[in-house]
């Protein structure tokens, strides 16, 4: 049985709690949820903006507003940054004091009270901590650099186009930074990418939805000719969560290698990328992990391709063709300076440089936190509170008439199918004025013009009782936007 075979069972299986129970468009009702929620605990391990604070105009504390009456805003924009974990400052403190009184000897003492091992350990620390949030060997994992570059990396090495196969699939509305990494790899290797940028379009713009067997379809009709498919884990437009197992099969089953971009899936849905057999992939940590806008990113190279005992095809060396840097190189040489590379075996022999040790500790503050839980804990309560988002949004209220919900899902209704986020597109020239009603309001959210709204609640800090108060505000908004347009 697929490891994602329980959570597809999900759309057959017993009703969720809140279907058929008349109360669940309370806030009573989604109290009494929150009160039973086993993860609820956690919330209290972030800092949630409060809703004077987002009106601001100083960043300077103790101004004079009263923050025992200061209520917190309805964050649910995890999907685009995640919250500060309150154990942060204590981390990057504790950094900034071994630097402070170590200088460079910081690299290589260690301290009783540490929460990070010296200097030079850190990247095997993050390593250690990110390796079970998406389903991986710790060997398989490097935390490095960002998104966007560790997708360059990887392609330098994946990506080996021949005059006969040189072709990469991805989706249409890829984002943006994908799309560009893509084609200058495509321009590097001198190709067209107007014949070797193989674009999957949804069949249906008013449902932008890439099903699994267009993906599979696409695939067979380039299989001569493809070198690598590069997809995302979860669409970051839609919110759709692809099925990484099934798809990543049939790819090696024409002989061609698979990426994944997991920026939105990571720390989201329940992922299994070594059992998955996924050749590698990238995310960032600043979403759904909560490392801090432009946090550092990481990697994952399946290890099958992390060898280097192994000669390579028309190749005189032991170890996959990369590009290389000296923190990747064999511990045991790294500091001889003898110009000759070996790699480490695994994901860490795809590091270049010695890792920003402030950015790991933002990075390790919140793993260690995704470590006190597991995946399918968090993929349990996100199941749940994102079909009671949807289920408010879509079943009330009971009186509600059509012009009361100007907005459609483009986000699957199959629980499977989805991570934590929900896509809603509005009706033309609503936009503006729904998320001018929200900010009113104290809710953050992020758009993606005209006409879409992302809505992503976080299941180890997002209360049901927020996504309640949610509804309630956004279909007021809806309802005001929709009268000024007359």
């Amino acid at each position: 049985m697929g490891s994602r075979q329980h959570v597809r069972d999900i759309k057959t299986g017993p009703p969720l709690p809140y279907q058929g129970d008349i109360r669940a468009h309370t806030r009573e009702y989604a109290e009494a949820l929150d009160a039973q929620d086993p993860l609820h605990q956690f919330r209290d391990e972030f800092i949630i903006p409060s809703k004077n604070d987002l009106k601001r105009k100083v960043l300077a504390e103790g101004n004079g507003h009263d923050e025992a009456s200061d209520s917190t805003c309805i964050y649910l924009c995890g999907n685009s940054l995640g919250v500060q974990p309150r154990s942060t400052r204590r981390y990057i403190e504790q950094y900034l004091r071994t630097w402070a009184t170590k200088g460079v000897t910081g690299h290589f003492v260690p301290h009783d009270d540490q929460l990070l091992p010296p200097f030079l350990n850190v990247d095997t620390a993050g390593s250690e901590l990110m390796a079970p949030v998406v389903g991986a060997l710790q060997s398989e994992v490097a935390v490095m650099g960002t998104l966007t570059a560790n997708l360059h990396f990887l392609m330098a090495s994946f990506y080996r186009p021949t005059k006969e196969k040189y072709k990469i699939i991805l989706e249409g509305k890829a984002f943006p930074s994908d799309h560009y990494a893509v084609e200058s790899q495509i321009r590097h290797h001198n190709f067209d990418p107007k014949d070797a940028m193989v674009l999957i379009e949804p069949k249906n713009p008013n449902h932008p939805i890439l099903s699994t067997e267009q993906i599979i379809e696409t695939i067979d009709r380039n299989a001569s000719g493809t070198a690598l498919v590069l997809l995302s884990g979860i669409q970051f437009y839609t919110g759709q969560y692809f099925d990484i197992e099934r798809i990543t099969a049939h790819a090696h089953s024409k002989g061609i290698l698979i990426g994944w971009d997991c920026a939105h899936a990571a720390g989201n849905v329940d992922l299994h990328l070594h059992d998955w057999n996924v050749d590698f992939a990238a995310w960032c940590s600043y979403k759904y992990l909560n490392s801090g806008p432009g946090g550092m990113a990481a990697l994952f190279v399946h290890e099958r391709h992390g060898r280097v005992d192994e000669k390579q095809p028309d190749s005189d060396e032991t170890f996959r063709p990369r590009l290389s840097g000296w923190w990747g190189g064999d511990l045991r040489t790294r500091f001889k300076m003898e110009n000759k590379f070996v790699p480490q075996p695994g994901a860490a022999g795809f590091q270049l440089s010695n890792p920003s040790v402030l950015d790991m500790n933002a990075v390790v503050a919140s793993l260690e936190i995704f470590n006190r839980v597991t995946m399918q804990e968090i993929r349990k309560k996100s199941l749940n509170i994102t079909g009671y988002l949807e289920h408010l949004l879509l079943k009330y209220p009971l009186d509600a008439s059509p012009e009361d919900k100007p907005f459609t899902l483009i986000t699957p209704s199959n629980p499977a199918e989805r991570g934590a986020q929900l896509s809603l597109r509005l009706q033309p020239g609503l936009l503006d004025h729904v998320l001018h009603h929200l900010e009113e309001h104290g809710v953050v959210i992020d758009e993606r013009k005209p006409d879409v709204i992302r809505v992503a609640p976080a299941p180890l800090y997002n209360t049901y009782a927020e996504v309640w108060e949610f509804c309630q505000i956004f279909l007021e908004a809806c309802r005001e936007a929709v009268k000024a347009r007359r």
